[in-house]
């Protein structure tokens, strides 16, 4: 089957949604691998059990919560309310990071988790409705597959260089990019506010 990369010509909003999505999951990827030894390293009691039940908070919770986000959104008119939503949904997601740098002990690690989910719940509660809305016509599975396939060659980068810097330079630094480049993305996700304020 011959590519023709002129279907890759999408609109404004899709492109600005793909783009900081992918800074986002990027972004996360450079920690996402290292998580673990870092909770095991510098958490007070740090464990693999605090591991575990601190992956489970931020599941669960990001199941629980995304659900009722979603009916809240569809129930309300415009997308004013959506586009809210998926860019303070990314804003509070890319301030934790920092507070990760402080934490001690285990609960300090799970309240930074469930916090974690419930605001990328909402992100992407917001996130998956404006892109379904916006996507073009005739480019729907490409598009979905462009966002799809860009953000796993992202984060499967920056897991190689996540573990690098922690090695090189320590969790610190790499936490500290990792709240950047989320901050970085929630930004390019507040260029699209005039396609929403305007309706």
């Amino acid at each position: 089957m011959k590519i023709n990369f002129s279907d890759f010509n999408i609109n404004r909003v899709i492109k600005y949604l793909i783009l900081g999505d992918l800074v986002f999951e990027a972004s996360w990827g450079l920690i996402s691998p290292v998580f673990a030894i870092f909770v095991v390293e510098r958490i007070i009691g740090g464990s693999a059990a605090v591991v575990g039940l601190a992956s489970a908070i931020y599941l669960i919770l990001f199941s629980f919560v995304r659900i009722p986000f979603s009916f809240y959104l569809d129930k309300r008119k415009g997308e004013s309310d959506d586009f809210w939503t998926m860019f303070f949904g990314f804003l509070i997601s890319s301030f934790l990071p920092f507070f990760y740098i402080f934490s001690k002990f285990p609960w300090q690690i799970y309240l930074l988790q469930g916090i974690y989910g419930i605001s990328t719940a909402a992100a992407f509660a917001g996130y998956m409705s404006i892109f379904t809305k916006k996507i073009d016509k005739g480019k729907e599975a490409t598009e979905w597959g462009i966002r799809a396939s860009f953000i796993s060659l992202a984060t499967g980068i920056t897991a190689g260089i996540g573990g690098f810097l922690v090695t090189k330079f320590g969790f610190n630094v790499t936490f500290i990019l990792v709240g950047i480049f989320s901050l970085i993305s929630s930004f390019l996700i507040l260029a699209l506010k005039d396609e929403f304020l305007k309706k």
